[in-house]
């Protein structure tokens, strides 16, 4: 479905870029947005859910969708990352917000700010947990908890390691 989707997009931007209303530099500059959004997704996709055996890719935690970038200086990028819990009272959310920013964090080769929030109306604490995690004295803090930097490890290894 998501290969679908790619293709309408891209035969509606040529179409678009034919007829004169979009500018080849604006369709180069969405293009290179999708490419980023592409490697960021890449990265999370293969993170481990902390209760369960499956990656967040496997359990729709996050998906293609869920990953947007947007230029905002010259080679630095906004990635925002919206992601679903598997219940509204998912009792480990912030802490798959962590391991999201420990794992971008680590792992993309260029310049970013990154926010990371639980996507609109799929968990009863949205608002607090989207603070949390967005808060960087409050992820350090939690990373220099050994208990907690042990799980969140277990999450972000990759299979292959």
């Amino acid at each position: 479905m998501e290969v679908v989707s790619s293709l309408v997009s891209l035969t509606v931007t040529k179409v678009l870029q034919f007829s004169g209303l979009v500018d080849k530099k604006d369709v180069l500059r969405s293009q290179k947005m999708e490419e980023k959004a592409l490697e960021v997704y890449d990265v999370i996709r293969s993170i481990r859910d902390p209760e369960k055996p499956n990656t967040l890719e496997e359990l729709d935690v996050v998906t293609e969708k869920s990953v947007e970038v947007q230029e905002i200086g010259e080679d630095e990028y906004l990635i925002i990352i919206r992601f679903s819990p598997t219940v509204p009272h998912c009792s480990l959310a912030t802490l798959i917000g962590l391991c999201l920013q420990v794992k971008l964090q680590r792992c993309l080769p260029f310049k970013h700010k990154l926010e990371i929030y639980i996507s609109e109306g799929t968990h009863s604490t949205e608002e607090d947990i989207n603070k949390q995690i967005n808060d960087k004295e409050r992820v350090a803090a939690a990373m220099e908890n050994p208990n907690l930097r042990e799980i969140v490890e277990q999450c972000v290894i990759e299979p292959d390691d």
